[in-house]
């Protein structure tokens, strides 16, 4: 099979065996895969991971148990060992032994096939299309908030970043009632959310008025810095952004303004799909660019251009 590989050092779209189905696994045909910030961060040296890349995608069992075989799915990517004592705690995507899809320890989905857990499979509704499904992951880490904090209808609270994961967090917290405002430096971008009767504001004209809740979906390490000025005393800040490297930032106004800082990674799956089921929310305008497996290193280039959102990558 092709599949897109890094090695490092290099991106090369090279000719790999495809995986097999062993026990509780199952071997998946790709059909879309989407470049995520993650992707991005991981040939700058995050992670130190090395093989192929990829995380989100929607694909059709092509090995597998009875009753999934032919089955159009997505699936989590944390791929837990189900027997320590964080796995019997129901916290499976914070296992220690685990491995992660194009992350760490386990072959990512830029490629035609790829290996999952069956028990990681979720059934893609009739109704959503592939374009769509293929966004389940990240809507699912957005949904992750929710199981983290109580959002009451009609609490402020800014969004930073105004990427993919920023304009799918909006659009989620939005159909909550609570009161959002989406920040960030693309009008094109953020006309997206604006579109959807979501308040937004440019970060060059001015930083946001402090919120009690600051959700940070930037990418970079100047969106963290921001957050830290924007949240209110005793506010919650939560952290979406994943950065290569070890940078810097002055941590003194965790503490001088008594922040409840928040990590939050992957999120559920079922709350995803139910939305995209019933349009709840639109991942249409989220697509920048569709290109072939072929050129799928292409794909990471366009994804890491300014302005940029989602790009898909097609392994039919």
């Amino acid at each position: 099979m092709r599949a897109l590989v890094w090695n490092g050092a290099e991106l090369r779209l090279t000719e790999r065996t495809a995986p097999a189905a062993t026990d509780g696994m199952a071997v998946v045909r790709v059909h879309l895969a989407g470049v995520c910030r993650t992707d991005l961060e991981i040939v700058k040296g995050y992670m130190g991971f090395t093989g192929v890349l990829g995380h989100e995608f929607v694909g059709t069992v092509a090995v597998g148990p009875d009753g999934w075989r032919d089955e159009r799915v997505v699936a989590e990517i944390n791929f837990e060992c189900g027997a320590c004592d964080t796995c019997l705690r129901g916290l499976g995507r914070h296992c220690p032994h685990r491995r992660v899809l194009g992350i760490e320890g386990a072959d990512g989905a830029f490629a035609e096939y790829v290996a999952v857990p069956v028990r990681n499979l979720h059934r893609v509704p009739d109704g959503v299309a592939d374009e769509a499904a293929v966004f389940t992951e990240p809507l699912a880490a957005a949904f992750e908030i929710f199981e983290q904090i109580e959002i009451p209808a009609g609490k402020r609270v800014v969004v930073l970043g105004d990427g993919r994961l920023g304009l799918l967090v909006a659009q989620v917290l939005d159909r909550t009632g609570a009161r959002v405002l989406l920040a960030g430096k693309h009008p094109a971008k953020l006309a997206i959310a604006a579109a959807r009767g979501i308040e937004t504001a440019l970060v060059g004209d001015g930083p946001p008025a402090p919120a009690g809740l600051v959700i940070e979906a930037t990418g970079s390490i100047d969106g963290l810095r921001l957050a830290l000025d924007v949240v209110e005393p005793r506010g919650t800040l939560v952290l979406k952004s994943t950065i290569a490297g070890s940078p810097s930032v002055d941590l003194s106004p965790l503490v001088i303004k008594e922040i409840s800082l928040v990590g939050s990674r992957c999120g559920p799956f079922p709350p995803a799909l139910s939305l995209l089921a019933n349009e709840e929310v639109d991942v249409r305008p989220l697509v920048s660019a569709r290109l072939p497996l072929a050129r799928a290193d292409e794909a990471l280039r366009r994804a890491s251009v300014p302005g940029a959102l989602k790009v898909l990558i097609d392994a039919r």
